[in-house]
């Protein structure tokens, strides 16, 4: 069966849209779905997987600890497990459209 990354999306976004398009033993494949939507002031992610993240549609601004990155259309990074990260700014006049492949764990912190 086929599917299309650009159609079920909603007209009005009052939180961002996550949908998974497929998850097997170690990975798990993303839609995400941004208008204008950001991390919260002062929330980092910190994941036990890896994320490979790429913009199909609109653009973002990605916050590291030290660092920003600017994506648009084509744009992939690779975010290695335990980095903190947080979604700065999204387009808000039209949708961003993400696919994001999370993989692999890193090792348990030391307790």
């Amino acid at each position: 069966m086929t599917a299309n990354l650009f159609t079920a999306i909603p007209e009005h976004l009052p939180e961002e849209l996550t949908t998974i398009l497929q998850a097997g033993e170690g990975v798990r494949i993303e839609r995400i779905v941004s208008q204008g939507h950001s991390s919260p002031q002062g929330f980092w992610y910190d994941q036990p997987d890896h994320e490979w993240v790429l913009v199909l549609k609109g653009a973002a601004r990605i916050e590291f600890e030290n660092s920003t990155v600017e994506m648009k259309p084509g744009d992939y990074l690779n975010i290695p497990a335990r980095t903190k990260h947080r979604v700065a700014w999204t387009t808000p006049n039209e949708p961003t459209i993400w696919l994001a492949v999370h993989y692999g764990k890193s090792p348990a912190p030391p307790t």
